[in-house]
């Protein structure tokens, strides 16, 4: 086992309460490191993976798809705008734990309604400041993501006690984080993007004619959702394991399959769910919705050694060459020879550039596309936003009478 301590210059920064309170993150591998707590005093279990964004710490922690996770930033100062209710991506915060090098717990931002630490705290996450977190992702890097335990409680951080509560708990594989994340029941969404100040340039008008889409809700971010909705949807979100027969008798124009945690094989009796829909109705899915879609064409998933988390992922659209900057948040990936073997006419339309590993599908002869990062960033960039306007597109075409494919609209072609 070892131990690195971190320094109280790098722990609670500019505007803290100045009260050192002890915390320990231990890794499953034996190493332990301590620093300053803040958020919630407890103890907390989880996969320790890193995010690589800069900006949207309020997002990154709102955002069902970290159930399970004790998130890692790799930009070393959180906490410096605070945060608003405008901003949240979910009803409350589902990671594990949050590790920063520096939090920065009394906001300067005209938009803050309260700091990050109280934020966690009321929401029972635990949070760790004042460690090394170079030397914590270079572990992940080479290693692997691993379960840690992350301890703010008093009493509770003793290293041999923490180093095997880290190696007893259970990892992402085989568990089906999605009825942690999923709503209770059905409701409908209308809300669209945030407006912002007064005088703001008002958004493109919506089209005309509204479309009715039933939206999956695997762990779904609200700015997919209000994306959806600026498309002309409207929008009725059902949850995980809705009766395919239940969703078609809300006559819907198209089906959506959202974002979510964990490990997309464990979600139970959703993939024939999927595949009853995708015969009948348009089809999008993001992130783990596209992993979902995969699983139903026949294909399989496998575990990345330490997945995609940040807004910098370069994904190339292999109809045009051109790349995309894109916001990533997943740990599994689709298997594109197993979707060969499956017999399906499906087609890779997109790759992540750092290890080639499927980033968009689609099919040939249904409507039917997705895409494994996030065109709604939130945080990160727009660049692929694109990608709501072709569904709505597909959408209106099937609609219309059309024999429009996944295919032929995931490559921004015409019929």
């Amino acid at each position: 086992m070892s131990e690195e301590t971190g320094k109280s210059s790098a722990g609670l920064g500019t505007g803290g309460s100045g009260k050192f309170r002890p915390a320990a993150l231990a890794l499953a591998d034996g190493t332990v490191y301590r620093g300053q707590a803040f958020g919630a005093e407890c103890v907390q279990a989880g996969e320790v993976i890193f995010n690589t964004s800069m900006t949207g710490y309020q997002e990154i922690v709102t955002d069902p798809s970290y159930a399970g996770q004790i998130v890692t930033m790799t930009y070393p100062q959180i906490g410096n705008v605070g945060v608003n209710p405008e901003d949240d991506e979910s009803a409350r915060p589902f990671l594990s734990g949050f590790v920063v090098r520096e939090l920065l717990d009394v906001p300067s931002n005209w938009r803050a309604r309260g700091s990050l630490g109280e934020f966690l705290a009321q929401a029972g996450v635990p949070g760790i400041a004042g460690i090394d977190t170079r030397a914590l992702v270079r572990r992940i890097r080479d290693s692997g993501a691993q379960v840690g335990v992350l301890s703010t409680e008093p009493g509770q951080q003793a290293t041999e006690a923490l180093v095997a509560r880290a190696r007893s708990a259970p990892g992402l594989d085989g568990r089906d984080l999605v009825a942690e994340v999923t709503c209770a029941a059905p409701y409908v969404w209308t809300e669209g993007r945030w407006q912002g100040v007064p005088g703001q340039v008002p958004r493109e008008a919506r089209p005309a004619q509204p479309r009715r889409l039933v939206a999956y809700d695997f762990g779904v971010k609200r700015n997919i959702l209000r994306l959806l909705v600026e498309q002309g949807f409207e929008v009725t979100v059902v949850p995980a394991t809705t009766p395919a027969a239940e969703s078609l008798a809300m006559e819907p124009d198209g089906i959506f399959l959202s974002n979510g945690p964990g490990d997309p094989g464990a979600v139970e009796g959703v993939r024939e769910i999927v595949r009853e829909l995708a015969e009948q109705k348009p089809l999008f899915g993001i992130c783990l919705g596209h992993q979902i879609l995969g699983l139903a064409l026949g294909g399989q998933t496998h575990k990345l050694k330490f997945g995609h988390h940040g807004g910098n992922q370069p994904g190339q659209d292999l109809a045009t060459g051109k790349v995309a900057i894109c916001a990533e948040n997943h740990g599994y990936a689709v298997d594109a020879e197993s979707l060969e073997r499956a017999g399906e006419p499906v087609e890779v339309t997109h790759v992540n550039l750092n290890d080639g590993t499927v980033e968009g599908l689609a099919h040939r002869t249904r409507p039917l596309f997705s895409v494994q990062y996030h065109p709604e960033a939130s945080p990160g960039p727009h660049d692929a936003a694109y990608f709501f306007r072709r569904f709505r597109e597909m959408v209106d075409r099937h609609a219309s009478g059309e024999n429009v494919t996944g295919a032929t609209i995931a490559k921004g072609q015409s019929a």
